[in-house]
């Protein structure tokens, strides 16, 4: 099963979506539209209780060349981005684009420099997804492309690939919430590293950093990454990896081991007294493959989620 996208393809099957950024003509190199597409499909990967697991990878020899360019300087004039498509009507316009900023009530806030970034908004929502995520690398990934796969639960990649956290040599700042996920998966000496260097970081030093569980041949990428969401399938409840994922993301930005006592203890006693508990008891006493009764969006308890979004502004 597809759906239809310009930037992007979309496609399920044995319960895995794959995400593939479609660009290969410009190394996938990351638009407002890619961003537009991307919101949508993670909308469908949380909508479909037929899917269990996400993959994002690219076509071609990248997997993302980082912002498309082609704008030349004005490309993260941000300012004249919003103010085109502030004001719009999401409902009453075919332009994804226009829809996708039209959709963000807090775009914008009082400073003259609180306007969101792009490709945090993106990140966000790959944060928020309900589904295991895994990233198969499958080239370059620089600026936006490697920072888009660190709320990936596991990043997997080629051993050609390279990857470039390169803002502080553009004059920028680490973009789309990276100063938050980077220093937690790869420590903050490494991550500060990174970004100082600027340089194109190999496969090799990025599995050694931690950024990275693998690598694979190219041949191999998808085929081991679909291997990896069948097992995240066959071993977790759809419920309970849900559950699992939001809970171990979020304690990392937990002030006290009390926060994950409160979210786990109301999360056994949710699913204790559910179907698929006593499933789980019963499939590994009689030895055999359990057979799960619930799914996600569908089944998530009533306090799903359990904390407040923050707003930008």
């Amino acid at each position: 099963m597809g759906t239809e996208f310009e930037t992007i393809r979309y496609e399920v099957s044995d319960q895995i979506a794959t995400l593939t950024l479609h660009r290969p003509d410009r190394l996938n190199a990351f638009t407002q539209l890619m961003a537009a597409e991307i919101m949508s499909a993670l909308d469908l990967v949380d909508g479909d209780d037929g899917v269990r697991a996400l993959i994002i990878t690219g076509e071609g020899r990248a997997f993302c060349a980082g912002a498309d360019l082609s704008a030349g300087t004005a490309t993260f004039d941000y300012e004249a981005r919003a103010d085109s498509v502030f004001g719009t009507d999401d409902s009453a316009t075919d332009d994804p684009v226009a829809r996708f900023y039209g959709g963000i009530d807090d775009m914008r806030g009082d400073d003259p420099d609180a306007i969101r970034d792009t490709g945090g908004i993106v990140v966000l929502r790959l944060f928020r997804c309900t589904k295991p995520v895994i990233a198969a690398i499958s080239g370059d990934a620089v600026g936006i492309g490697v920072t888009m796969c660190l709320p990936a639960d596991i990043r997997l990649a080629v051993p050609n690939a390279r990857f470039g956290f390169v803002f502080n040599s553009r004059g920028l700042v680490p973009e789309a919430t990276s100063s938050w996920f980077l220093p937690r998966i790869v420590g903050i000496s490494t991550a500060l590293e990174w970004c100082y260097t600027a340089q194109l970081i190999s496969a090799e030093t990025a599995l050694e950093g931690g950024l990275l569980r693998s690598l694979h041949e190219p041949e191999t990428l998808i085929a081991d990454a679909r291997a990896l969401a069948k097992g995240f399938i066959s071993g977790s409840a759809p419920v309970s990896a849900t559950l699992t994922r939001q809970m171990m993301w979020r304690g990392l930005g937990a002030s006290h081991p009390m926060e994950a006592h409160r979210i786990d203890s109301r999360a056994v006693v949710a699913q204790g007294r559910g179907p698929d508990v006593a499933e789980g008891i019963m499939s590994f006493l009689e030895k055999r493959p359990p057979t799960w009764t619930q799914s996600v969006p569908s089944d998530l308890p009533d306090w799903y989620p359990w904390w407040d979004e923050p707003r930008f502004t």
